[in-house]
């Protein structure tokens, strides 16, 4: 299957995931959807380690450790953030992830004293946080703001996630291997979160949804890691943010979103600061790859 053909079904996945995270958020708390979403990855890893031959043990523990903390917490945010807001809204706050990466890079040269900062690293940036300003006006109520944090924040953990990840991949790590520590620290935290918030009952509609996200996500981010290996990456950015326009037209035909101009304005601009960066961020370091993931 082509990379192309494969980052729009990984989209397409990830979008109906999310339908199926806002439909559970009615029944279970972010805690227990990031749990038994992490218990089917893991599962799934497992068995494709012992098919394949391969093995999950690893030489940098603390490396592992601090990407699954910080991608676990995103994760917990952006299901949170997705119980809260319009599906749309909530996605497009977790994508922002490209526009933080840009951040990072103006931070890092002005850190290291670099001889002058990329203006249109600024200008994409400044254009990114207009984008979230015009997507949060006209969608976002009073008690709607938790919500709103949640997802930004999220965008920014996976920012950071992406960083761990690039490092582990510099390190030698397969990506199964880091899905796997990933999906093992989504069970540990939710795990935490779900006994200390409390646990609740299932039913049969409830425990589908669950195991619906599970596998939505686990195959959407196998296809999208294996896009990006044999894809090109600004090419697979672009089809990525396909996400947004999926999630626009399940959150109306669903969940009744609201639809206003201003917000749809938004997103274009933050999808195009998103690509921006992405490009920006290639040939500022060009050896780092570009895989960061939807996911965290």
């Amino acid at each position: 299957m082509s990379a192309p053909l494969l980052m729009l079904l990984a989209s397409l996945l990830f979008s109906i995931m999310g339908v199926c995270v806002k439909l559970a958020s009615a029944y279970y708390g972010a805690g227990e959807i990031v749990l038994y979403r992490s218990l089917v990855g893991a599962v799934f890893i497992l068995g494709l380690t012992r098919v394949r031959g391969g093995s999950l043990r690893t030489s940098v523990p603390g490396m592992h450790f601090w990407r699954s903390t910080i991608g676990v917490l995103s994760l917990v945010l952006w299901f949170y953030s997705i119980g809260k807001l319009p599906l749309a809204t909530a996605i497009t706050l977790n994508y922002m992830s490209s526009v933080w990466m840009a951040m990072f890079l103006i931070g890092g040269a002005v850190m290291f004293g670099a001889a002058k900062v990329d203006h249109r690293l600024t200008a994409t940036v400044l254009t990114g946080f207009l984008g979230v300003a015009l997507v949060l006006q006209p969608t976002i109520e009073h008690d709607q703001f938790q919500g709103a944090l949640a997802g930004l924040t999220s965008g920014l953990g996976a920012a950071m996630a992406y960083m761990q990840v690039t490092a582990l991949g510099r390190a030698g790590e397969p990506e199964y291997r880091v899905v796997f520590y990933f999906s093992l620290g989504g069970i540990i935290a939710g795990s935490l979160l779900m006994f200390t918030s409390g646990a609740h009952g299932h039913t049969w509609y409830g425990a589908t949804l669950l195991l619906a996200i599970g596998v939505l996500a686990t195959v959407a981010q196998m296809m999208m890691t294996r896009a990006y290996a044999i894809g090109r990456a600004l090419t697979n950015a672009s089809l990525q943010y396909l996400g947004i326009a999926f999630s626009f037209i399940f959150g109306v035909l669903i969940f009744d979103d609201p639809v206003t101009p201003v917000a749809l304005a938004g997103m274009v601009l933050i999808v195009g600061a998103g690509l921006a960066a992405t490009r920006l961020r290639q040939r500022s370091a060009p050896a780092a790859g570009d895989s960061s993931s939807f996911e965290s």
